[in-house]
This record gives C-alpha cells, structure tokens and sequence, in this order.
C-alpha cells in the first residue's frame, strides 16, 4: 500500500501550478485564490491571481498572472513583464513547458462562465491561442517525444489530444478526443506525464490522481485525503515521488472539519519514473 505523506500542511484555498524545478531540487506551487506562490520552506505573496509557471533559470520562472506573462525572480521576489494576456474578466489557470521550450497556458472566466475559457501558446515572443470555447481549461501537459500535447476542459470531461508539428510545437491539425470521462462522472483536473508517455491526472471532487498510458489503458491510482486534488508533479530523488496540490475553497465548515488535509500538498512515492519539466525559453 503506497503511503500519502503531507508535504506541506498549508490549507491553501485553490493550490494549483505544481512544479518541482530541477536545478533547485525543490517543489513549487501556487495558491490561486490566496494570491501566494510556495517554494518549499517560503511563501511569496502576489499582488495579482497567479497559477502556474515555468523555470527559465536556477533563480527565475516564467508565471502566468493576471494579464501578463512575467519573469518572477526567486531571490527578491520581484516580477519584470515579458508580454501582456488577456484579462477582460479573465484569470490564468493551468499551465506547463513544452518540449521546445515554450510555454502554454489557460485563461478562464472569473465566474466560470461557459465557454469563456482558452488555452495560449507563448514561443520565442510570440503568444497565440491554441483552442477557445472553454470553460475550465486544465490538464496541459506533452507526450516525452513531442508528438502531441494533452488538454482537456474539466467541465466536459474529455481529455483531448493534440497534435504537434515536429520542428517546432505549434499545433498540427485537429485535437481528437481522448479519454471520455462523462459516463464515470469524473472531473479531470491538472494533469502531467512521466518518463514512459503515460499521462497523471488529479480528479476535481474524487480525491485521487490517476495514471493512464497514451492508448487509454488505466494504470493505477493514488487517493489523497482532499476531495478537491487538483494538480500533480513529478519531483524528487529520481522525479519517482508524485507531489499532488489540492484546495479547501467552497468547502463547508462540516466538511473541513471531516476532511482537514483540504488544501494541504501531498506526497506520493511510487515505482514510476517521471520527468524533468523542459526549461522555458525566453
């Protein structure tokens, strides 16, 4: 039996954007709702909603926040602008480095407003939007050979799978569903893959991340004590530990009470292997 250790005891409101930075040898993470970013042993408050990034140096990351992409300095926890993003009613949500050193993120709307949502692309200056008409963009993460990206909208309920041109990232063709998940009633959330290609995804609502190879095929799972998990990573001493954030917001006080661990960040050892995330390239 895989033991859940915590990690972090923090009840974040939204814990989101894991990212365990390779040259660190440290886990970070984001509170989205409590304007904070997390790196193990320090808490860097923000003066904007912030959810995911990317590492571009030992000391810097890439963050999408609130209308704008930035260079976030790890050492003085000053932020420079690198490009604007869209904000009309909209906040940043999941986020990940593609093979070639790009970044994609997600916007949503501030109320989760049907359809509002879209996921972006920035690659050596440029940002330009991968797919629109969504809700709750999540699940971004890439195939270990490029081949193709994975997204889904966590309010549909289909993992999605997009082709990627060879040379450089950008979309070749269509996404194609995936993995439908609407039959189980379940609400893929945050999502990355590991050394083999198969694909982890945290489960909005049913406490638990799931691995499943690229055909479908549904590997094992891991349960955390939070209902609400919400985005795993892979770190630690041979990228073989599953790190899991998770949220307490819109939680009653009975359902704290019974479930404590809401919004805290856990810990999994498991027998697989996962990988570095690639380095943004600014």
């Amino acid at each position: 039996m895989t033991t859940v250790q915590i990690h972090d005891a923090t009840n974040c409101l939204l814990g989101e954007g894991a990212l365990w930075h390779p040259e660190r040898g440290e886990l970070l993470w984001f509170d989205i709702l409590g304007r904070s970013l997390f790196a193990d042993g320090r808490r860097y408050r923000l003066d904007s909603i912030a959810s995911a990034a990317g590492w571009v140096d030992r000391h810097s990351l890439l963050i999408a926040r609130q209308g704008a992409l930035v260079r976030f300095d790890l050492r003085s926890g000053e932020a420079e602008t690198v490009a604007p993003i869209e904000s009309d009613g909209v906040r940043p949500n999941d986020g990940r480095a593609d093979p070639w050193g790009g970044f994609w993120f997600s916007t949503m709307g501030l109320k989760h407003e049907t359809g509002k949502g879209a996921i972006w692309r920035y690659f050596r200056g440029e940002i330009r939007r991968i797919a629109g008409g969504i809700t709750i963009p999540n699940a971004i993460c890439f195939d270990p050979e490029g081949r193709f990206a994975w997204w889904t909208d966590t309010a549909e309920g289909i993992l999605r799978r997009q082709p990627l041109a060879e040379a450089d990232g950008w979309p070749s063709g269509e996404a194609e569903a995936a993995i439908d998940f609407r039959a189980e009633g379940l609400h893929p959330d945050g999502a990355v893959t590991d050394a083999d290609g198969n694909i982890w995804i945290a489960f909005w609502g049913a406490g638990m991340v799931r691995g499943f190879a690229p055909d479908g095929t549904r590997l094992e799972y891991y349960p955390v004590p939070a209902a609400q998990s919400s985005c795993p990573a892979w770190g630690g001493e041979l990228f073989s530990t599953l790190f899991v954030t998770s949220a307490a917001a819109g939680l009653s006080e009975d359902a704290l009470t019974e479930a404590p661990d809401s919004g805290r960040t856990f810990a999994i050892p498991t027998g697989r292997r996962g990988q570095p995330e690639p380095r943004v390239v600014l």
